[in-house]
């Protein structure tokens, strides 16, 4: 136990072992809709030559790469942040770039992508951006993050969805409708309120308790009533259903790695590919550098400047989560916002990530009993955090106005576009352009100008893709 302690740093980072357990698992608990909820994302679309990926294959490679990295960023960066398939990149792929190659190219992509960010953060290149953001901005990413992934929670839950409508987008309940008519989401609410009450009250194992209470009152309704899946009853379980009827075993088919390809230059022109891989870049190391910043801040193993212990080597690891993810069909693998249900839950170290990794391995062989948490019940942890992150605004000084435009703007636009590198590229843009003219041009990195023309080029990729031809 002096070794393990040693070797994380348990008790100099104030945590437990028993501390880092609990994180552990809460973090797994956060993230396990990722097991059914990548399959349904990747498998579902037909590539170019009219081929799909089949579901348990890629249920099977998501554990699978989730678990390996997780574990590696813990033993190599020693960080409780857990890693998975990410749904930016993921939706991107099917959605845009299987449209215009194979399934295969389009992991070979995701590859090269992954390449390009491991030689970026080898070279150093990849930390003087990180340390060219200034605190203002990264105090802001870090509450944008929290109010994305509570936004999420709450969408994901079905507290609030779309309306349809131009004006007001979205409203309450999963249609938008303006009422919470769902049992499901009546459970996220008491697992919200329970948990809520717990954290408030420094219980210690608040958000754990809160999951499994939430999980066996999901456990108990369904059945009592059946409700079953959303997909046959408007009123049923989101992502999965919780019931432990069936075996909770299954063999992982694994047939999927290596099943990717470099051919899609020879299919669509360099240009073309070039776009893509743009596009991956940027999505991949701007989402990753600001959940680095969030979840960092929010473990407190920030220093004034917003940098954390081992940044390179957690640079370098992140990249790699790419290659994996791209090698064995599951999607570029990068760190998970969700790493602060463990946090929120006591986790300071890699030790977490360990547990986290470990039952990642588990789940490719535990899918069936995985599935049983449904996702309304593990939103309620991302509001819970989201709550907490969020409140890293208090520190930001809004009375200069130079400073207050842009980091709105970056909280703002993250949850309203879904997106960690959306808000990220505006808020730098805004940085530069409104302090520049406001006489602190001195003040400004240079490489945050090259970021922020990157990010212009990245938010008119649309008209370049149109001139280039993809």
């Amino acid at each position: 136990m002096t070794r393990l302690d040693r070797f994380f740093e348990i008790t100099s980072r104030g945590s437990t072992v028993a501390g880092e357990l609990r994180g552990g698992v809460v973090t797994f608990i956060a993230m396990a809709y990722i097991i059914v909820l990548n399959p349904i994302i990747l498998s579902g679309t037909a590539d170019v030559a009219g081929n799909e990926l089949g579901f348990t294959q890629v249920s099977a490679v998501t554990s699978l790469a989730a678990g390996v990295m997780t574990i590696v960023f813990g033993v190599v960066a020693r960080l409780p942040f857990a890693f998975a398939a990410g749904l930016g990149i993921n939706s991107f792929l099917a959605s845009s770039i299987v449209g215009v190659v194979t399934w295969p190219e389009a992991m070979g992509l995701v590859v090269i992508n992954g390449l390009i960010i491991v030689l970026l953060a080898v070279t150093g290149l990849r930390r003087l951006i990180f340390e060219a953001v200034p605190m203002p901005l990264k105090l802001g990413i870090t509450a944008g993050i929290g109010l994305f992934i509570l936004f999420i929670g709450l969408v994901d839950a079905g507290f609030v969805g779309s309306t349809g409508r131009p004006s007001p987008p979205v409203g309450l309940g999963r249609d938008g409708a303006g009422s919470i008519d769902s049992v499901p989401t009546v459970v996220f609410v008491l697992t919200l309120l329970l948990t809520g009450i717990l954290v408030a009250r420094k219980v210690r194992g608040a958000i754990l308790i809160g999951l499994t209470a939430g999980t066996v009152v999901a456990v108990v309704i369904e059945a009592i009533w059946h409700l079953g899946s959303a997909t046959e009853n408007p009123g049923g379980w989101g992502l999965s259903v919780p019931t432990l009827s069936g075996s909770p075993f299954s063999m992982p088919d694994l047939a999927l790695i290596g099943e990717f390809s470099f051919d899609s230059v020879g299919r669509i022109g360099i240009l073309a590919a070039v776009m893509l891989v743009f596009t991956l870049v940027f999505t991949n190391f701007f989402d990753a550098m600001g959940t680095f910043t969030g979840l960092s801040r929010q473990a407190g193993l920030a220093d004034e400047r917003g940098n954390f212990p081992r940044l390179r080597a957690a640079l370098v690891v992140e990249g790699a989560g790419a290659v994996v993810g791209g090698a064995s069909s599951s999607s570029s693998n990068t760190v998970f916002v969700e790493s602060g249900a463990g946090i929120g839950e006591g986790a300071r170290t890699g030790l977490a990530s360990v547990v986290t990794g470990g039952l990642f391995l588990a789940a490719m062989f535990l899918t069936p009993l995985a599935a049983i948490v449904p996702s309304e019940v593990a939103t309620a942890a991302l509001v819970i955090v989201g709550a907490m992150m969020a409140a890293n605004l208090r520190e930001i000084d809004f009375s200069d106005f130079s400073v207050a435009l842009p980091v709105v703007l970056t909280v703002a636009v993250m949850p309203l576009s879904y997106s960690i590198a959306n808000g990220i590229g505006v808020g730098f843009i805004a940085w530069v352009v409104v302090r520049s003219a406001s006489g602190k041009a001195r003040e400004i990195s240079p490489l945050l100008w090259i970021v922020a023309v990157g990010f212009l080029l990245y938010f008119a990729r649309g008209w370049i893709d149109a001139l280039v031809g993809v």
